[in-house]
């Protein structure tokens, strides 16, 4: 546009117009002046906290004087900051655990962005982090369903030829790049020789004629790997019904459920049975065994004691020599022992008379000598019976 001798009314929008090219010229100018460097890091995930990302007072050509004095800082535009710049030593470090799947989700490639700003003169810094995605996570199947309680089966009818297409099993893996690539493997199979899996797709195919001789319930195992290093794995089961109609499958795959159930459950109440019944039986053998063996040790404490004998003297007794309290002496020995049963009464001879004599003169007969009042007609007598 050439700057003539325009009317005036032209004139004054001619130098407004160039008024504000020039500001936004300057103004691009002074803001390609503050944003003097541009970064980039490379980082896998899953790094822990406080992981070295990179030395951005080298990598941008920065004292640490510098750092310190225009009081450096990140500035995003994010609520949360994944990193953490320590101005003391110029390095950029992990702040949180980044999660690849969490950050960007199935974006790829995966990176996040923030600036180092500076005070004092103002200056801008981007930087731009590049996560590396990691095998943190395995293969997910989405079909066949795998349900607790209830049991799916594929139906496959006894005229199926070779190649029929039972099922195709269908999984994913979140990670990205070769992580993310599956393959699928049979790892077992009620007849190996009857079905296969397709390696890349997952499908399962019959490889040969299915006869009547083939059992109705048939149940595989298929393996999904993904390519990782080192590659994770998920397991799924898949059954198949091997019949002409619906009734029987479910006849026979509802008889096997059952049974299954039935057997575990018969298993685990066995095993629990034979537990209880073996402690019990120790239980009582240790009982009856503690009994025998204290009744044991009474009857030897009882029976064999080596305490000595202790006699016993009542109140108001008389020695043999007729000094006692009685009017007539009559003597008697107590010995007890612990063992009431080996305690014994010894009685003795009245002190002044003879119980007891013999006649010479007779035959062999003997005659009883008493004196005046019996000995047991005394109310102090010691063989009173109260």
């Amino acid at each position: 546009m050439a700057c003539g001798m325009p009317p005036y009314s032209r004139c004054v929008k001619w130098r407004f117009g160039c008024e504000h090219y020039w500001k936004l010229l300057f103004f691009f100018f002074y803001l390609n002046h503050l944003v003097s460097g541009h970064i980039r890091y490379s980082i896998p995930e899953e790094m822990k906290k406080g992981s070295l990302i990179g030395n951005v007072a080298q990598d941008l050509g920065l004292d640490l004087k510098r750092l310190r004095s225009g009081r450096a800082r990140i500035v995003t535009g994010d609520s949360i900051q994944n990193t953490e710049l320590k101005t003391d030593k110029g390095i950029l470090v992990v702040k949180e655990r980044i999660d690849r799947e969490q950050l960007c989700g199935d974006v790829t490639p995966c990176s996040f962005s923030f600036e180092v700003i500076l005070e004092n003169p103002m200056e801008l810094h981007p930087v731009k982090v590049m996560i590396q995605d990691q095998n943190d996570n395995p293969p997910q199947v989405l079909y066949p369903v795998q349900t607790g309680g209830s049991l799916v089966a594929e139906m496959v009818p006894r005229s199926a030829d070779v190649g029929y297409l039972v099922t195709k099993v269908v999984a994913v893996d979140v990670d990205s790049g070769q992580n993310a690539w599956l393959s699928y493997k049979l790892q077992k199979a009620t007849d190996r020789a009857l079905f296969e899996v397709g390696l890349q797709n997952g499908e399962i195919r019959t490889i040969r004629q299915v006869t009547d001789k083939d059992a109705v319930k048939q149940r595989l195992t298929v393996i999904v790997e993904d390519n990782g290093q080192p590659s994770r794995s998920a397991t799924v089961i898949v059954n198949v019904a091997v019949a002409d109609s619906f009734p029987e499958v479910l006849s026979e795959f509802t008889d096997f459920t059952q049974d299954k159930e039935y057997n575990d459950n018969l298993t685990f109440y066995l095993v629990l049975a034979l537990a209880v019944v073996s402690f019990l039986f120790i239980t009582c053998l240790v009982v009856i065994i503690s009994v025998k063996i204290y009744r044991w040790r009474q009857s030897r404490v009882m029976y064999h004691s080596n305490l000595p004998v202790i006699p016993y003297y009542p109140p108001r007794y008389s020695d043999t020599l007729g000094t006692g309290t009685l009017q007539h002496v009559y003597n008697y020995e107590v010995c007890r022992t612990t063992d009431s049963r080996k305690s014994d009464c010894k009685f003795g001879i009245a002190g002044s008379q003879n119980v007891l004599i013999m006649d010479p003169s007779s035959t062999g007969t003997m005659q009883r000598i008493q004196s005046e009042k019996s000995i047991l007609d005394e109310p102090d007598s010691p063989l009173e019976v109260s």
